[in-house]
């Protein structure tokens, strides 16, 4: 467990002021604040210095100005939860890309949380501050569609696992959706080989991909490489962000990650090959438009 003062700087940095008992209302206040202030994030991957999984790691990370990505994000906020006193599960899960089958793979950390219902039964809450763009309050693990923002979602049956369950993402979205195993896991063991392909193989994803997101109320925020996306409400705004300068200050400002650990030299050779990365994209849509 946290210790109080440990809580009390996570809590800083998410401007909650109080400690307070659990509730649902509490785990939305928490919630919303985590996804709108601690983006979704491979920026120390893209670096190559990919920080570590385990549950003391990423609370430092929350606590000392910085974010991850799904296992340093949803194991924070769960150890968060539990030092808080409320009765949190972690659970394998799998995202699933557009265009591709789903799955549940352990490539995601996904949490449920337990909390009385009004006639006194326990009811349990999709509470994931670990997908990016996904839900900006948690979710009540029943099926039906949710409306927030500009965003609908869906939880349905996992056609994976039998027990499991689905959250499908909007229609208009990055990624399909994510599957849950409906067992819970004590620890993140499972999910270490899984968080060293990501951080170290040629074949991961996020090597060579620079991402940042979040959400917010009324929308959401993406930085692919140098390109900024701004979603509020049903329109999207894209800015290219063509220096160093706007670009740090876009993540800043913007996203609230600041790269307190990274040393002037490190941010510029961040910047520079995000920015190579950046051409070398352009250029190979030009060539295909070409083509």
């Amino acid at each position: 467990m946290m210790t109080n003062e440990e809580i009390r700087l996570y809590l800083r940095r998410l401007d909650i002021p109080d400690i307070q008992p659990p509730s649902l209302a509490y785990l939305r206040e928490l919630h919303r604040a985590h996804v709108e202030k601690l983006p979704w994030q491979t920026i120390d991957i893209v670096a190559g210095s990919p920080a570590p999984i385990d549950v003391r790691s990423s609370v430092n990370l929350m606590t000392g100005g910085r974010s991850g990505y799904c296992f340093h994000l949803n194991g924070a906020f769960s150890e968060l939860l539990r030092s808080l006193g409320f009765t949190v599960f972690r659970h394998r899960a799998g995202v699933q890309p557009l265009g591709q089958e789903p799955r549940i793979n352990s490539f995601h950390l996904g949490l449920t949380v337990s909390l009385p219902h009004e006639n006194g039964e326990e009811e349990r809450w999709i509470a994931d501050v670990g997908l990016g763009d996904m839900p900006y309050e948690p979710l009540p693990l029943r099926a039906g569609s949710y409306e927030q923002g500009p965003f609908r979602y869906r939880v349905t049956a996992s056609g994976v696992n039998s027990e499991g369950w689905r959250l499908e993402h909007d229609p208009g979205a990055s990624f399909a959706g994510a599957d849950f195993a409906p067992e819970a896991v004590d620890g993140l063991d499972v999910f270490q080989p899984k968080h060293e392909h990501y951080s170290t193989s040629p074949e991961s994803p996020w090597i060579q991909l620079f991402l940042v997101r979040h959400r917010h109320a009324t929308g959401s925020n993406e930085l692919r490489g140098c390109i900024w996306s701004k979603r509020e409400g049903t329109e999207v705004t894209k800015t290219e962000l063509t220096t160093r300068s706007r670009w740090l200050e876009v993540l800043g400002d913007v996203f609230g990650e600041r790269l307190v650990k990274y040393s002037p030299q490190e941010k510029e050779d961040l910047w520079k090959k995000v920015w190579s990365l950046h051409e070398a994209w352009k250029r190979s849509k030009a060539d295909s438009q070409t083509e």
